[in-house]
């Protein structure tokens, strides 16, 4: 057998590992989908070569927050995902997974934004899995149990604490999970499924984590007025239970909070001195959600994503649909309902002290819905290299990498992922660090972004200049491979 030739060969790049290290130039070759060789490689040959030269290549880009439960079964080319460099996605979050679900239950929302049909819906998560597995997507998933999602199976009514009996329940579908390989469990005390949970059901229904160490992740119950006393209500559970907790997109919303990062973040710098303690963000001064109309979420500017009874005002404003419609701007929304929006709440400079923080990481938080989706969906990873890095100077290259491959997989416990090394799954991305960015935007939001050369995902060359190759060798990542 000879031991030099292999798949694929990356020539002439300039590799910026994900471990923060400095750049340097280097071959890479790729066998059997993983990194064989990184160096120097003229004995080599491939039967696939690729011409980095002037270009970064780099670990694929892990997002770590995402809402892709079953857009990677629906829409399992994932375009708006690869087209960015992401070759892994974390799904499962905001309390809302796809599993497990009755075939009779109405979903509400913002469980309906990751809907399956009534028919195809999946009882356990191992059955969510297994399918993930019989029909791969063009990406890697890793996902987590939603604790909305078991509240809305277990509970008739939501407007309350779970008693005993529905924390046991929820509690053994946690396990069932565990067992199953979800990574960890979720939750979304902000919305109102979850909104009257207390923090001792959560940590109760969560018992199952701590023995395997499995992720909490956390919409947390308030980013705006209380948003201190929700860090130290979320730092309370992963110590209870004993488990890393992750601070899902974290932000200070509403005009009154501005600025309010430089108090979040230092609580949070202490509080990573005693537990394990992580975070992520994107890159954008406006969030996307639910329609919703209350807790300050129409103070400032409302764009419609989509909207089941009106779907011809997707991509408007909410004050001129009201305007337009002659009543106050909660009725429009109302009238909307049920639907999404995007909605321009935080300060710039809370974004970037948030995204410059050294432990953050990045998650899109998109929502694949519709054709008027927040950029987010399609631009985050650009972004960041591109307007973060490259134009405004946050943070160099290498460190904008970091954020988005090493210190993700670190956090989540990806191994085998995150960095560019021999014995590595090779997942990697090929871009230029000059003209790399994200074209999507409020107004034409789904554009791919540009400056991606290649993707490749588990050695399968997925993503080529602009054309998908029509690989799907993603696969699901669990506790038990993941280690």
């Amino acid at each position: 057998m000879n031991d030099k030739q292999v798949d694929l060969i990356i020539r002439n790049g300039t590799v910026i590992d994900g471990s923060k290290a400095p750049r340097y130039e280097a071959d890479v070759a790729v066998k059997d989908g993983r990194i064989v060789a990184i160096g120097e490689l003229a004995g080599y040959t491939a039967t696939q070569t690729l011409d980095a030269k002037g270009r970064i290549v780099a670990p694929g880009f892990i997002d770590s927050h995402t809402h892709d439960d079953t857009a990677v079964l629906s829409h399992p080319g994932m375009d708006f995902k690869v087209s960015q460099g992401v070759t892994t996605v974390i799904a499962g979050n905001c309390g809302i997974s796809a599993a497990p679900l009755r075939h009779d239950m109405e979903l509400p929302m913002p469980l309906a934004l990751v809907e399956t049909t009534p028919a195809a819906r999946f009882t356990s998560f191992a059955a969510y899995l297994a399918a993930m597995r019989a029909q791969p997507s063009s990406v890697n998933i890793a996902a987590m149990v939603g604790h909305s999602t078991l509240r809305a199976v277990v509970m008739s009514e939501l407007d309350r604490p779970a008693n005993a009996r529905e924390i046991a329940q929820m509690r053994e579908m946690v396990e069932e999970a565990m067992q199953a390989g979800a990574i960890g469990l979720s939750t979304g005390t902000f919305y109102p499924p979850a909104a009257a949970a207390t923090t001792e059901e959560i940590i109760e229904v969560a018992r199952p984590l701590t023995s395997r160490k499995a992720i909490y992740a956390t919409h947390m119950r308030d980013e705006s007025a209380h948003v201190m006393d929700s860090l130290e209500e979320t730092f309370r559970i992963g110590r209870e239970l004993g488990v890393p907790v992750v601070v899902s997109h974290h932000k200070v919303q509403n005009q009154a909070n501005f600025g309010r990062s430089q108090e979040t973040l230092p609580l949070i710098r202490e509080t990573m001195k005693h537990q394990c303690v992580s975070l992520d963000c994107y890159p954008y001064t406006a969030g996307s959600t639910m329609i919703r109309t209350d807790r300050g979420m129409l103070e400032g500017r409302v764009l419609i994503a989509s909207s089941d009874p009106h779907p011809e005002m997707a991509g408007r404003d909410l004050d001129d649909i009201a305007r337009e419609w002659g009543v106050a701007k909660d009725a429009a929304a109302r009238r909307l309902q049920p639907g999404s929006a995007i909605y321009f709440m935080m300060d710039e400079n809370d974004v970037q002290r948030i995204l410059a923080f050294d432990e953050t990481m990045v998650g899109s938080d998109g929502i694949p819905v519709g054709d008027k989706p927040h950029p987010r969906l399609w631009g985050t990873f650009p972004r960041v290299l591109g307007h973060y890095s490259r134009d405004v100077g946050l943070f160099p290259l290498e460190t904008a990498v970091w954020k988005m491959t090493g210190l993700t997989a670190r956090n989540f416990g990806l191994a085998g992922r995150g960095t560019l090394k021999a014995g590595n799954a090779a997942d990697i991305v090929v871009f230029d660090a000059a003209t790399v960015r994200d074209a999507a935007n409020y107004t034409n939001p789904t554009l791919p972004a540009e400056g991606i050369h290649a993707v490749i995902v588990n050695g399968a060359l997925t993503w080529r200049d602009g054309v998908h190759q029509g690989a799907r060798q993603g696969q699901v990542l669990t506790r038990s491979n993941s280690k």
